[in-house]
């Protein structure tokens, strides 16, 4: 499962997903970076769900090894675009 939450602006789908165990954590102190729910939570989704989103949308912010995973078997990011937050991968994709 998946904590998810998108923003719609004119000509854009920003979709914001995170491991949902990570939200609320403090990934890395310096400098900081928290999965903040302000961010990351607006309703739980499971994987197919998270697929339809990543499908749809023109910008992606994705953080944890599950989601991570998820969009590099779905071929949205290749390992390239993933760096490493502490021991937590995280990627954004543009489309």
């Amino acid at each position: 499962m998946f904590c998810c939450k998108t923003f719609r602006m004119r000509y854009h789908l920003v979709v914001a997903i995170c491991d949902r165990e990570l939200l609320g954590k403090e990934i890395r102190k310096t400098p900081r970076f928290k999965v903040e729910e302000s961010f990351y939570s607006e309703r739980i989704i499971d994987e197919k769900e998270a697929v339809e989103l990543m499908k749809e949308c023109t910008i992606a912010n994705i953080v944890g090894k599950k989601i991570v995973e998820l969009a590099i078997g779905k071929k949205f990011i290749t390992k390239e675009n993933v760096i490493m937050i502490g021991d937590i991968p995280h990627a954004q994709f543009i489309k």
